[in-house]
């Protein structure tokens, strides 16, 4: 009988924390132990984790040799603290969910031949988990479609998993705006702060004809330093708007949002579809592969989403983008039933059936 032990690796930032976080409950669920290893940079996503124990692996990242030196020499002792920690803990299987901190555990645990799963969350195959997706046991990805994968690789669509409260909303029924109702716009804006959606929205919602203006609701995530002059727009405007650096409650948003602007994380995107909203999405220009466009493009094949190229958001393109969308909200209900048709509500069970298949050796 193997191990029931699952070691939960991931990066310092929501798009790898998020998913992780809906596997442990899951496994957790099932009778697993579930320890999360990652790095100092993920604590301020650690404080709530599912996990019994918490391992903080020393790794870096850099470019240049120096850095590349260190970071190398960083990996190495977070690799020796992860077989020290996964001798003592029995390790049954480790999960890996891709950024740098996730290599030591995943080298340490191909270098014991524990069990060993990767988790893709984005439509591009992220740089960690192409150096190692030839050496781990079974790979799973949340799109379709996965670039930069070695060529012969095999993996698995299982969706992203999302957190419990987000995949209730996959029941509830999407209700357009009314012909004279308040209409709902959620403004979300990512670890990245996104300065030009903090900036750029305000504006473009304010630009729009007096009778939509008067029945917006917004609700906008922005920078601490552009909080009150989004605040001012929108007074000056006569726009309810409510704004703030961080929203915890976003399940509940979520459920009262009519349209969603905002970056195309793979979590946002699998939150949208989950969720069945509507969204105009601005992929972050530097992303590394252009993998927010590519993760859109889930989203946009189908109708469910507009896209607007960073380098082409202006006011104006963005006020001619939200027009005839908040206008129309039976074009908003068929961009809803869309979303809906490209969600995978269930993912976080998909990729725990395939994390049990491959810990007692079916794989």
């Amino acid at each position: 009988m193997p191990s029931k032990v699952c070691i939960v690796a991931g990066g310092g930032t929501g798009g790898h924390m998020f998913p992780a976080e809906a596997l442990a409950r899951e496994m957790a669920s099932r009778g697993w132990r579930v320890v999360l290893a990652t790095d100092h940079r993920g604590e301020q996503y650690a404080a709530n984790f599912p996990a019994e124990e918490k391992l903080y692996l020393d790794t870096a990242t850099g470019s240049g040799p120096v850095a590349l030196l260190k970071a190398g020499i960083a990996i190495a002792r977070g690799v020796v603290q992860a077989r020290k920690a996964f001798r003592r803990l029995d390790a049954g299987v480790v999960v890996g969910f891709g950024g740098y901190p996730s290599a030591p555990a995943l080298i340490a645990a191909i270098s014991r031949g524990t069990p060993t799963v990767i988790h893709e969350q984005n439509a591009v195959l992220g740089r960690t988990n192409r150096l190692l997706a030839g050496r781990v046991g079974r790979i799973a990805s949340s799109f379709p479609t996965l670039k930069r994968a070695p060529e012969g690789m095999q993996a698995e669509v299982v969706g992203s998993p999302v957190r419990a409260e987000i995949g209730a909303l996959f029941d509830r029924a999407y209700l357009p705006p009314t012909a004279d109702g308040p209409i709902h716009v959620l403004v979300t804006g990512g670890s990245q702060g996104a300065r030009i959606l903090s900036e750029t929205t305000p504006r473009a919602l304010a630009a729009l004809p007096e009778a939509l203006r008067v029945r917006l609701r917004v609700q906008q995530q922005s920078r601490p330093e552009t909080l009150e002059t989004a605040q001012q727009i929108y007074l000056e405007a006569g726009i309810q708007a409510e704004v703030a650096p961080f929203f915890r409650d976003m399940a509940g948003r979520l459920s009262q949002a009519h349209l969603v602007v905002g970056r195309a994380g793979a979590s946002t995107c699998a939150e949208l579809a989950v969720a069945a909203l509507p969204s105009v999405l601005i992929p972050l220009k530097i992303a590394t592969d252009d993998h927010q466009t590519l993760n859109a493009k889930a989203l946009t094949d189908v109708g469910a989403a507009v896209v607007i190229a960073e380098d082409d958001v202006t006011v104006e393109s963005l006020t001619a983008a939200l027009l005839p969308l908040l206008s129309d909200p039976a074009r908003l209900a068929t961009m809803s039933a869309a979303a809906r048709s490209v969600a995978i509500p269930d993912a976080a069970r998909r990729l725990a059936d395939m994390v049990e298949v491959t810990a007692i050796g079916l794989a």
